[in-house]
This record gives structure tokens, C-alpha cells and sequence, in this order.
């Protein structure tokens, strides 16, 4: 049973108190590397990225986009091709990543709303538990830089939620819009057409956003936040609202890309990813902080050029066929993780788990949370232990993976008028076979769809959702 447990009576219980080729822009590990650091408890980062699609980076296979940064850190990592996020829009997938539960138990999902708004009146409920509340409890300094999206009302914001402070945009970058032709906005977009909030902790500071540099200005604040804390522990977020449309880059990295300029905006992350790795490097930190990069859900495939890839994966963001959830994910921890390719499955909710466990803070009790410790596939000790995976779109449930078997109970289209088609049987995919999900085989294995239907009767019958957060409007009385 799931408890309205207060955040703040949980953190009193807890109580604690408080070597690969060089490449320009990215410094060699062997170059930079300071030894280990002499702090405790290890450092975590998580740089993630806005509809950034799993064929996206140079080392999951685009041919066009250079990633040099994150493929060198894929090297020097592990580079995960079963990853998933909660959801394939952004509001439910960042909910699921900092709470480590699937966005149906904390309300964080709706069938009216699939995101918060600017007049939005819900956000994150005070009772749920994020990965920066409890690791305050095991002393950690906590930052979020970059797009919040979980309510942008004084409860919800960043430092309301275990953050010691917080530098972004509380919502995606195409909200707030004032201006532009139509359509034509986004694919020729001006900052002043979006009247978008930056925020320093609880304050605007710039509106609308300079959004030509907010790349460039989020890695900043990384940097300066891991030189300023390099000598206690820490937990940086840092969620880039790139490459969600409107595209913006700055100067250094427009037309650099042959990809054209959503390629030059990946790129601009890049950089930044490998100005932070240099960083920890600079800073003896390297050995002693995990990093993990991926992003909160598939291409948006209907900006034509302005959205990204899938590679190989079916549909994008806003569904549930494999490009919608299933992310790039690297993750980097030098002297610590093996490095190689895993196969095995994960999840962000996992790293909810794996992190808490790593820094030696205990996982909420009073509650289901999904997330699982993946510390045997990181140290190469044993597999993932995540066999199966949920697919919600709202707050129904439309898909099941139970290893390598996905069984669609109902599909609908990522956007537009498209209905609901329910699949009685539902349709099967082997997704080891065929990731890209062409080849229904429900009639040849009835026993693996019975197999999965118990298992989403296990799911559902410990389920209690949460109460609706987007569907209320400030409007409403």
C-alpha cells in the first residue's frame, strides 16, 4: 500500500543530517586524470537531453552527427541498448526519472493533459520522495540546471523538491509563444517568439530566455557548480531543453553540422558534455563521480528535419512503439565501471534505485518503487536485474516487455486525430529479432502473450494511482 508519507518526515526517519583517441574539444582521460579523489562517497551526475532521439549520437549510428564527446565517454563507459524512460513525453518521463516510479502512482500522467502547461495548476506532489531529497539525508550538495517541467509554481519548483538551487526554464521551450508565422515559427524560430522564463532558484531573471546560449549557459553553470562543491558530494541534473524544438545554437556551433542545424544543436551538447568530463577530470573527481547521459524520450518525428532520429526503433516521441521510450544511454565512471556494450535492460527509474544504493542512503520502504539497482551489470557481478518493462501512455497502460517479447494491447498514433486501436491478441515482437517491431508473431506464441498477461496482472493488481497533477488549470476554481 502506498503512503501520503510527508517528503520532509521522510528525510527527518532517514536522518543522516544533514584511454581512448584524442578528439578536439574533448581532453584524453590520460591527459587530464588527477588520480582518485579523497572524498567518501561518490559524486552523480545526469545530463538529460529533450527528445533526443536513440539514433541521435555517432555512436549509436548516425552517420551525420558528430558526438566525439559522448563517444568517447561511450568508450571509456558502458553504452546501453535496452534503456528506457517512464513515458515518451517529458512531464511523466522526468517524474519517473527523480522518483523512481512509474508517473501512474504519483498522479504525474494524465488521459486530459499529457504535460504540465504555463497554466497549469498541479506539479510533483509534496509526498513523493526525489533522488535529490534523499541524498540530502546522506549530506550531498544538490543542483538542477536546465528544464524542470514538474510544476512551475512556488511547491513544485526545484528547490521545493530537494535541490539546493536551481538555473532553467520551468517548462519546455515552445510554451509561452507571442509571436511567429505559424507553423513556419519553428522551423525559422526567434527567441522573442517564445516568451519563455529563465529562473534563478525561485526568481525570473531573463524573460523571454536567450535561448541562442542557453546551451552554452547550462554547461556553465555545471562547471562552476562542480568546481565550487568539488570537495563534498554531490548530485548535478542537468536537463538540457534541446533539442526539443525551436532549435536554437549559439554562433560557434551554427552551420557546423551536416546534419543542418538540429545537428549543430546536438553537437553544442556535446561540447558541453566533454567541457564537464574535462572538468571532473581537472578537478580529481573523474574516479570518483558517475555520470549517466540519455534523454527523456524519443524524436519529435513531426518537425520533419527539425526533429531527430530513432535509428532503427519504430515511431517517436508520444508513443509507445520502441522510438518513443527506449533512449541512447551512456554511462561513465572511470577506474569503477567496466567498460563495454550492455545489453541487458534498464531504466531511468533504476538509476532512482542504483544512485541512492551507491551512495549508501536507503530507498524509500513506505511505498512500490520500480526503480532496481543495477549495480551487478554496472560492475559486470551479474545482469540487470529489470526483465520486464511497462509502456503507459496517460494513465493506461498500452504495452508489456517481459525480455525479449513486447505485446501491444492498444496502439494509437503519437499525434494528430488518429483513434485508439485495441489488439485482441495483442501484437507480439521479438525485440532481439526485430527492434524495429515489423513482424507480428502473437499467433505463433500464445504462450508468451499468456506469460506477459500475468505479468500485467501482477503489475495492476499492486497499482493505486495517484491523483490527476495535470489535468487542473489555474483557471478553474
Amino acid at each position: 500500500m502506498e503512503s501520503s508519507l510527508n517528503r520532509r518526515h521522510f528525510i527527518k526517519v532517514l536522518g543522516l543530517g544533514a584511454a581512448s583517441l584524442a578528439v578536439p574539444g574533448c581532453t584524453s582521460l590520460s591527459e587530464l586524470s588527477a588520480g582518485k579523489s579523497s572524498a567518501k562517497k561518490p559524486n552523480f551526475i545526469i545530463i538529460f537531453c529533450d527528445d533526443l532521439g536513440y539514433g541521435d549520437l555517432s555512436c549509436f549510428g548516425h552517420p551525420t552527427i558528430r558526438t566525439p564527446c559522448v563517444d568517447r565517454m561511450a568508450a571509456e563507459g558502458q553504452r546501453w541498448t535496452n534503456f528506457y524512460v517512464g513515458a515518451s513525453v517529458c512531464t511523466p518521463s522526468r517524474a519517473a526519472l527523480l522518483t523512481g516510479r512509474l508517473p501512474i502512482r504519483s498522479g504525474m500522467c494524465s488521459d486530459k493533459r499529457r504535460v504540465l502547461f504555463p497554466d497549469s495548476a498541479g506539479g510533483l506532489p509534496e509526498s513523493e520522495v526525489t533522488i535529490a531529497e534523499a541524498l540530502k539525508t546522506g549530506g550531498y550538495t544538490t543542483a538542477c540546471v536546465g528544464k524542470w517541467h514538474l510544476g512551475h509554481l512556488k511547491p513544485y519548483l526545484p528547490t521545493s523538491n530537494g535541490f539546493d538551487s536551481y538555473f532553467g526554464i520551468p517548462y519546455s521551450n515552445d510554451m509561452d509563444r507571442v509571436g511567429g508565422p505559424g507553423r513556419q515559427a519553428f522551423f525559422e524560430p526567434k527567441t522573442e517568439y517564445w516568451n519563455v522564463p529563465l529562473m534563478q532558484n525561485e526568481d525570473i531573471t531573463e524573460r523571454p530566455a536567450d535561448q541562442n546560449t542557453i546551451t552554452k549557459r547550462y554547461t556553465e553553470q555545471a562547471v562552476t557548480f562542480i568546481s565550487q562543491n568539488k570537495n563534498k558530494p554531490f548530485f548535478l541534473y542537468l536537463a538540457h531543453n534541446l533539442p526539443h524544438v525551436p532549435l536554437f545554437v549559439s554562433k560557434d556551433f551554427r552551420d557546423k553540422s551536416l546534419r543542418g542545424l538540429y545537428g549543430d544543436v546536438v553537437q553544442e551538447i556535446d561540447h558541453g558534455v566533454g567541457r564537464i568530463l574535462d572538468t571532473l577530470r581537472r578537478e580529481g573527481l573523474a574516479e570518483n563521480t558517475f555520470v549517466v547521459f540519455t534523454s527523456d524520450n524519443g524524436p519529435w518525428l513531426t518537425f520533419d528535419q527539425h526533429g531527430g532520429s530513432a535509428g532503427l526503433l519504430r515511431e517517436g516521441k508520444g508513443c509507445t512503439f520502441e522510438g518513443g521510450m527506449r533512449e541512447p544511454c551512456v554511462m561513465w565512471w572511470p577506474g569503477r565501471i567496466k567498460p563495454g556494450v550492455v545489453n541487458d535492460m534498464g531504466a531511468t527509474m533504476d538509476l532512482y534505485t542504483t544512485i541512492l544504493t551507491l551512495a549508501g542512503v536507503k530507498v524509500p520502504t513506505d511505498r512500490i518503487v520500480d526503480g532496481l539497482d543495477l549495480s551487478p551489470a554496472l560492475f559486470g557481478t551479474g545482469s540487470s536485474p529489470r526483465k520486464t518493462m511497462f509502456y503507459y501512455r496517460g494513465a493506461k497502460l498500452y504495452a508489456a516487455r517481459k525480455g525479449p517479447y513486447k505485446a501491444h494491447f492498444f496502439t494509437k498514433p503519437a499525434y494528430g486525430k488518429g483513434q485508439e486501436k485495441r489488439h485482441e491478441p495483442p501484437l507480439l515482437y521479438h525485440l532481439g529479432h526485430d527492434p524495429s517491431e515489423k513482424y507480428d508473431i502473437s499467433k505463433d506464441h500464445p504462450e508468451v502473450i499468456q506469460d506477459i498477461h500475468k505479468e500485467v496482472a501482477l503489475h495492476l493488481a499492486n497499482l493505486i494511482p495517484g491523483q490527476d497533477q495535470l489535468a487542473k488549470r489555474i483557471t478553474e476554481k
